[in-house]
C-alpha cells in the first residue's frame, strides 16, 4: 500500500527498517514470526493449535525460521514440551515445527536440554500415545544420533532395542519407517563392537521374522524409503563378516586348528570303533590326512593352506564349522557321499565351500560401503 501511494515501482525491492532500538527491517516473514511467537503462547487452545500448524508448515522457509529463531522462538517449542501441559495435535504441531526450524541448521543438536530429550524419549517408550507424536519422536531422536557421541550414547540406553521392535509391529507404516530409520541410525553411529553385539541381539529377537511378516508381508505395499533401510540393514549385517572374510588362517593359532580338527572329527570318528589316540604318530597323521582329503581339501596333509587366501580366509571356516554344527547328520551324510562318488560326480565339500563362500561375498558385497 505504502508503494502504491508513493508510485514507488517494483515494490518487493523495498521494506520498512524500525528507526530505534534493533534497526532491523519489517519484512513479511519477520510479521509472521512476532505473530506466531505471540500465538503459540496463546492461552486460547484453538490460537496457540493453529499458529503451531501455521509454525510448522512456514518453518520450512530458511528466511522465516531464521525470523522466528532470532526471536528466541525455540525456547517457546522447548517449553512446550518440557512443561507437558499439552498432547494430542498440539504437542504434533509442536514437534513438528521443532523438527522444521533444526532442519536448517542454525542450532546444533546437541544444545538440546536433558528435560526435553527426557520428554521426546518418553513419547517413544509410552504405549499409548498418538502415533504423530510418537512418529515425530522417533524422527527426532534419529537426527540426534549422529550429532554426538553423548546424544548416540544417550538414545542408545533410553530406547531398547525391544522398544523400536514393538514399533516395527505396528500397522501404522509411518510409525514403522520411523523406527526402522532411528534403528539403522543407532547402528551406523555405534562402534564396531557395539554394531556386533546390537545384531546379535536383534538375532536373538529374531527380527527377521518380524521384518517379514509386519513389513515385508504387511497389507501395505513396501515403500521406496524402507526398502532402502532393508538395504542398509543387510549390508550392516553382512559386513560384520568382514573382519573374518579378509583374515587368512593362521597356522599357529589353536583355536583355529581345532575348529579345522572339529570338521574332521564331526564326519569321521564316528566311523572308527578304535580310538585314534590308540595309533602311532604316524599312523595317526597318515589317518587325518586321508580323512581330509575326503573332506575335499586339496592339501591334506596341511588342510590349513587352503585357508590362507584371503577373502575368503576365515569366513569360509566358520561356514563349514557352522554346517557341521548346526546339521551334524546332513553334514556327515553330504561329505561321505561325495568321497565316495566317481571323480567326474565329485563336489568335494572344502574347496566347494571356500569357493562358494568366496563367491556369496562378491555378489553380496560384503566389506563394501
Amino acid at each position: 500500500m505504502i508503494s502504491l501511494w508513493w508510485s514507488l515501482p517494483n515494490a518487493e525491492r523495498y521494506a520498512l527498517q524500525y528507526a530505534d532500538g534493533r534497526q532491523t527491517y519489517i519484512t513479511e516473514s519477520d510479521q509472521e514470526a512476532e505473530g506466531l511467537y505471540s500465538g503459540i503462547q496463546s492461552n486460547n487452545l484453538d490460537v496457540k493449535s493453529d499458529s503451531l500448524k501455521r509454525l510448522a508448515s512456514l518453518s520450512q522457509d530458511v528466511t522465516f525460521a531464521q525470523e522466528f529463531i532470532n526471536r528466541n522462538g525455540l525456547k517457546q517449542i522447548f517449553s512446550i514440551v518440557e512443561e507437558g501441559n499439552d498432547t494430542g495435535e498440539i504437542l504434533a504441531h509442536t514437534l513438528k515445527a521443532f523438527m522444521e526450524l533444526m532442519e536448517h541448521d542454525f542450532v546444533s543438536w546437541e544444545t538440546l536440554s536433558a528435560a526435553f530429550i527426557k520428554k521426546i524419549v518418553s513419547y517413544v517408550n509410552m504405549n499409548s500415545m498418538d502415533a504423530s507424536v510418537q512418529r515425530l519422536s522417533l524422527s527426532i531422536l534419529e537426527n540426534m544420533v549422529p550429532s554426538s557421541r553423548l546424544l548416540f550414547e544417550l538414545v542408545r540406553k533410553e530406547v531398547t532395542l525391544d522398544r523400536l521392535l514393538t514399533h516395527l509391529q505396528v500397522t501404522n507404516t509411518q510409525l514403522q519407517l520411523k523406527a526402522m530409520a532411528l534403528l539403522i541410525a543407532l547402528l551406523l553411529a555405534a562402534t564396531d563392537a557395539e554394531r556386533r553385539d546390537m545384531m546379535d541381539y536383534l538375532r536373538e529377537r529374531n527380527v527377521r521374522q518380524f521384518i517379514h511378516k509386519n513389513i515385508i508381508h504387511s497389507s501395505e505395499p513396501l515403500g521406496d524409503e524402507m526398502a532402502h533401510y532393508l538395504y542398509v540393514l543387510q549390508s550392516i549385517s553382512l559386513n560384520l563378516h568382514e573382519r573374518r572374510m579378509r583374515t587368512p588362517m593362521d597356522p599357529y593359532s589353536q583355536e583355529q586348528r581345532e575348529l579345522l580338527q572339529s570338521l574332521r572329527q564331526t564326519a569321521f570318528e564316528s566311523e572308527s570303533e578304535t580310538p585314534t589316540s590308540n595309533f602311532s604318530t604316524e599312523r595317526r597323521r597318515s589317518l587325518c590326512a586321508k580323512e581330509f582329503r575326503k573332506l575335499g581339501f586339496v592339501n591334506n596333509s596341511n588342510p590349513a593352506q587352503d585357508l590362507y587366501r584371503a577373502p575368503p580366509g576365515l569366513l569360509a571356516l566358520d561356514n563349514m564349522v557352522y554346517f557341521s554344527r548346526h546339521t551334524p547328520n546332513a553334514y556327515s551324510r553330504f561329505v561321505l557321499e561325495n568321497s565316495s562318488r566317481e571323480d567326474k560326480h565329485e563336489c568335494p565339500f572344502a574347496r566347494s565351500s571356500i569357493q562358494l563362500t568366496l563367491i556369496l561375498c562378491e555378489i553380496l558385497h560384503v566389506g563394501e560401503p
